[in-house]
């Protein structure tokens, strides 16, 4: 009989995450890495892929503080959200005289396709800084894994400072210029090919809801929803965001996403 083929996909297991001083700590994450660690370790003759997202953002970033001041040139504190009139009326300008035009044009987009409003985040998972790193005990479990003669697949995202990237499938606003930015067949077109796919990361409300709400948009057959199994226990939502948490399950549930957990997940025999 053809073996099951399962596939985990893990979005920004990273330090800036999981760990309890991380620059944006999400809640639950360190444990959440922990458990899904063990799963890996596991399952490990059983896993057919690993792919991992890796959040990658230069400090100057359209979601940072360092793009934006407001009148009396005080830059904008974390977790502030900056709408489209916002630019318009003057209370936020950038930085940079020459990226307000675009900048104004990025927020225009987001409110006009109805993606999440714009937040300022704390500098985070700076390329090449230990935040950037995925959490020790699931690289360990991952590296484990790959002494099968298997490697991992590690998907970086949000290197371009115009836009935000919360999809590891394509930017909040894709740059025509920039084909990392656009939608990642190779991705998709490798999910497909999965049994199942494990969905777990960081966070539940942001870089996971996004992926997954994109990925099922991007299959070929909408049908193909159903080999998606979010581990429930292997992701959780930044904090104030648990509706759009809440809201992401919902839908994907209702067009055939299943849930289990990492203790639970088996697979077919």
């Amino acid at each position: 009989m053809k073996k099951e083929r399962i596939h985990l996909l893990v979005i920004d297991p990273q330090n800036d995450f999981c760990h309890a001083e991380g620059s944006l700590s999400v809640p639950g994450a360190a444990a959440d890495m922990d458990r899904l660690a063990a799963m890996v370790m596991r399952l490990r003759d059983r896993l057919t892929d690993i792919h991992v997202t890796l959040d990658s953002h230069r400090k100057v970033d359209i979601s940072h503080p360092i793009w934006w001041r407001d009148a009396d040139g005080h830059e904008p504190a974390p977790f502030t959200v900056i709408g489209a009139s916002d630019v318009r009326d003057g209370t936020w300008t950038t930085r940079k005289p020459s990226a307000l035009k675009r900048s104004q044009a990025y927020l225009d987009k987001l409110e006009a396709d109805g993606r999440y409003p714009h937040v300022i985040w704390p500098y985070h998972c700076l390329i090449g800084d230990d935040g950037h790193n995925v959490w020790p005990a699931l690289a360990g479990a991952i590296h484990e894994w790959e002494d099968r003669f298997a490697m991992a697949e590690f998907v970086t995202k949000g290197s371009n400072p115009w836009t935000e990237h919360f999809s590891a499938v394509q930017a909040e606003v894709p740059d025509a210029e920039d084909p990392t930015t656009q939608v990642n067949t190779g991705l998709v077109r490798t999910l497909e090919e999965a049994d199942v796919v494990l969905l777990a990361g960081e966070a539940l409300s942001h870089c996971l809801a996004n992926t997954a709400r994109d990925v099922a948009h991007q299959f070929a057959d909408p049908k193909y929803v159903e080999k998606l199994v979010l581990l429930s226990d292997a992701s959780s939502p930044v904090t104030g965001f648990e509706a759009q948490a809440d809201e992401f399950v919902r839908d994907l549930k209702a067009a055939g996403m299943r849930t289990s957990t990492t203790t639970a997940f088996a697979g077919a025999a």
